[in-house]
Formats: structure tokens, C-alpha cells, sequence
């Protein structure tokens, strides 16, 4: 079983800061592929940023520029900075995993809202 625990959304307001933080617990090989998914209501989840082992890394055009998605392989933890945060940028924060092997994993997702 994989689990991935992640912290630090919350409230902040347009031009802030956040960063995230995604920890895995389980064998190296589940963490090939690391990142975050946003979904807003009305949306379908959209990829935010990813990251494999060997720090190949891609972004969605929206937030080019604004975040930075890194990682700490030999913790199985990935993160994401996020700057100049817009209100576009609210919508639930999914941490996400993809083995080598195929197998996708999920983490609960935590809240970032962006408003005044």
C-alpha cells in the first residue's frame, strides 16, 4: 500500500506564496513519476507540474513561471513552491505517484485558496 501524505495548503491572497509538501511511504520503484493535480469546482482535474527520479520535469502553461515542483527522492517526497498565486489558482491539490510498472496513486488532496 502507498500512501501519500501531503501539507501545506491553506488561504492566501493573490501575489502570495505557498509551498507544498508530499511525503510516499512504500518501495522506490512507486515513485518514478511524482507531482500535482489541481481540480476546481466545475473542472476536470488538470495536471499542475511532474517530476520523475531523474528530475525530467513538466509544467502546464498556466503556472510556468510562477511554480516550482522538486523532489527528494531518497525521502519519496515531492513539493511544489507556489508564487504569485492568482485566484485561477484555487482548487483542491491532489500529490500524485506512477510506478514504474504502471500504478498510479493518489493523495487526498488539500485545499489552496486564493482570495482577498
Amino acid at each position: 500500500q502507498v500512501q501519500l501524505v501531503e501539507s501545506g495548503g491553506g488561504l492566501v491572497q493573490p501575489g502570495g506564496s505557498l509551498r507544498l509538501s508530499c511525503a510516499g511511504s512504500g518501495s522506490t520503484w512507486r515513485f518514478y513519476v511524482m507531482g500535482w493535480y489541481r481540480q476546481a469546482p466545475g473542472n476536470q482535474r488538470e495536471l499542475v507540474a511532474t517530476i520523475t527520479s531523474g528530475s525530467t520535469i513538466d509544467y502546464a502553461d498556466s503556472v510556468k513561471g510562477r511554480f516550482t515542483i522538486s523532489r527528494d527522492n531518497a525521502k519519496n517526497t515531492v513539493y511544489l513552491q507556489m508564487n504569485s498565486l492568482k485566484p485561477e489558482d484555487t482548487a483542491v491539490y491532489y500529490c500524485y505517484s506512477r510506478g514504474t510498472f504502471g500504478n498510479a496513486y493518489w493523495g487526498q488532496g488539500t485545499q489552496v485558496t486564493v482570495s482577498s
